[in-house]
């Protein structure tokens, strides 16, 4: 895994010669619109990068974007890695990885995910101050190299506080409906039923998704300050349980996408 992430890190180097990025972003299911935002300089797609895996979404482009928002350096993801696609997870996280050796110092992640909490209702944001990870798998998981992370990164502090509460005021400010809450990585890509919704709540889950927690995981590894966000999509906190599509979630995250926007640009810009 080493040599592949090297080698996808010389070959981005190339072609994009001395731009270095302050952030990296990956942006999550429906939400890509912020790269409408970033003045960009360069575009690669996933699939011409040398062992850098590719999204089998369709709705997932599969770009890295170089450019610069709110007057930083940026790399965005446009499209993410899933478990249930298939990868392993040090596949997921080598993005993150490659945007360390390429120079960023921050990571901003976004997802959509359903609310577990009757407090926080679909079309709301949700900033991640924990999680949950019932995944099956975690990318640290073989043999360590000291010159990536030591070997038993501490967790107590996977989301960075500051940021957390700059973009609570930030929300206020703009009228944005926004909660702080934990979030739940499970698998996927089924969505949950009601006992396990119910389950999910009671360990103490305010919202449920497919991502981000591994990309966590290796950021803090390596020693990247870390900040994410949730647009709710669907709600899983009712007996009475409504059959969700991707299309229904597409539709509420393309709706929210712009108050994420707003906060993720002030915050960026504030760095």
């Amino acid at each position: 895994m080493l040599e592949s992430i090297q080698n996808s890190t010389n070959y981005i180097k190339k072609r994009i010669g001395d731009f270095v990025p302050e952030c990296g972003i990956i942006l999550g299911t429906g939400l890509g619109g912020l790269v409408n935002e970033i003045e960009v300089e360069k575009q690669l797609m996933y699939s011409n990068i040398p062992d850098f895996p590719m999204s089998t979404l369709e709705f997932h482009s599969g770009k890295l974007i170089f450019g610069t928002l709110a007057g930083k350096k940026v790399v965005a993801m446009q499209g993410r890695l899933h478990y249930y696609e298939g990868y392993t997870m040090q596949q997921i996280t080598l993005p993150v990885r490659v945007m360390k050796l390429l120079g960023i110092q921050t990571l901003f992640v976004s997802n959509a995910s359903g609310s577990l909490n009757p407090a926080i209702k679909k079309g709301d944001l949700m900033v991640i101050e924990d999680h949950i990870n019932l995944q099956p798998a975690n990318p640290l998981i073989g043999r360590n190299d000291s010159d990536m992370g030591p070997r038993f990164p501490d967790m107590s502090q996977p989301y960075r506080r500051d940021l957390i509460e700059k973009a609570l005021k930030i929300a206020s400010a703009n009228n944005i409906n926004c909660h702080k809450g934990v979030y739940v990585a499970v698998t996927g890509p089924n969505l949950e039923t009601r006992a396990e919704y119910r389950y999910l709540r009671i360990i103490g889950g305010d919202a449920v998704g497919m991502s981000t927690v591994p990309e966590v995981i290796v950021a803090n590894h390596m020693g990247i300050p870390v900040f994410a966000i949730s647009v709710l999509t669907d709600e899983g906190f009712t007996e009475e349980l409504q059959p969700v599509s991707l299309e229904d979630i597409l539709a509420i995250a393309h709706e929210a996408e712009p108050k994420m926007t707003q906060i993720l640009k002030e915050l960026i810009a504030g760095l």
